[in-house]
């Protein structure tokens, strides 16, 4: 029984990696959406119809209101994965490939972790950055050496960073605030806080004109995977297994948005892809084994529900 046991993956592995694989998608459906619509209202827009459905979520289940200390931390998540990560990838990808995207959402896992480090006051041990610095490396070095570096820091390059950094700001949030409300009803309250902004800028933004099948569907999964579902298991996973340790699998969604750009977009990707997966897992899994400190991982923890 003890050897079954220690083969088991953790809950918050297997949500977290869920999310990621919902999520390395969003970037070539992003780049496909915002060639027959509006970069302002694939970001808004998309916020707009998860919102929607959240509501219906939470009054299905009967959600409580979240308390005035909540909703301010809800602010800060919406801020950054309701708004700022949809919003500047969005306008990023007007010119640039989702390939040069993934270059620099490769720094998101460091950069969530950073942030949990400041918002949820998590302390992982020297071995955790090492092991996160070694993959964030390696993937790098990837698209570095497949022609996904520009050499030189353009608006879209500075968009992507704005994004990476919010986005990093709102998982730590996200993350620590799952604790309370669980992650489907996090992701539900940020949508619905955003409402207000997301309402009014997708109806002025609209224009359809342009807009082809290929383009809704990629819409639909931005707004339905990328921007509602995903977020069940991802906040989930950074509940249960901590922020800065569960951020890191996101190690992987650089190597996995590559692979789908070949395969949908038709990006040419060849056998460095492979190895550099390779590395990535391993650094992966040494980053799940070094343990994070529970006393110091969330300050007042409470069960997810």
């Amino acid at each position: 029984m003890r050897a079954k046991s220690n083969v088991i993956v953790p809950a918050g592995v297997t949500l977290g990696a869920l999310g990621v694989l919902g999520f390395s998608f969003s970037l070539p459906a992003t780049r496909l959406a915002v060639a027959g619509l509006d970069p302002w209202f694939v970001a808004f827009g998309r916020a707009l119809v998860a919102g929607v459905l959240a509501i219906a979520y939470l009054a299905l289940s009967r959600a409580p209101l979240p308390t005035v200390t909540q909703l301010r931390r809800l602010v800060i998540v919406a801020a950054g994965i309701v708004v700022g990560f949809p919003l500047f990838t969005s306008l990023a990808l007007t010119t640039q490939t989702s390939a040069h995207g993934a270059v620099v959402i490769a720094v998101l896992p460091m950069c969530t972790a950073v942030w949990a480090v400041v918002r949820a006051a998590e302390r992982p041990p020297v071995a955790f950055w090492l092991a996160s610095g070694a993959g964030l490396l390696a993937v790098l070095a990837f698209v570095a050496t497949g022609g996904g570096l520009s050499g030189s820091l353009s608006l879209a390059d500075a968009y992507l960073l704005i994004a990476v950094l919010l986005c990093g700001l709102g998982y730590a949030e996200g993350g620590a605030l799952s604790r309370e409300l669980g992650g489907a009803r996090t992701i539900c309250w940020a949508l619905v806080v955003s409402l207000p902004a997301t309402i009014p800028i997708s109806l002025y933004t609209a224009d359809f004109s342009r807009a082809t099948p290929v383009v809704w569907l990629s819409f639909a999964y931005v707004a339905l995977i990328s921007m509602f579902l995903g977020f069940f298991a991802w906040y989930a996973g950074l509940a249960a297994g901590g922020v800065a340790k569960i951020g890191q699998i996101q190690l992987a969604q650089p190597v996995l948005t590559l692979m789908w750009s070949a395969v949908v977009l038709g990006e040419p990707v060849g056998w460095p892809a492979l190895a550099t997966a390779a590395v990535v897992v391993v650094c992966v899994v040494l980053t799940q084994r070094s343990r994070v400190p529970a006393t110091t991982a969330v300050a007042d923890p409470q069960p997810v529900r």
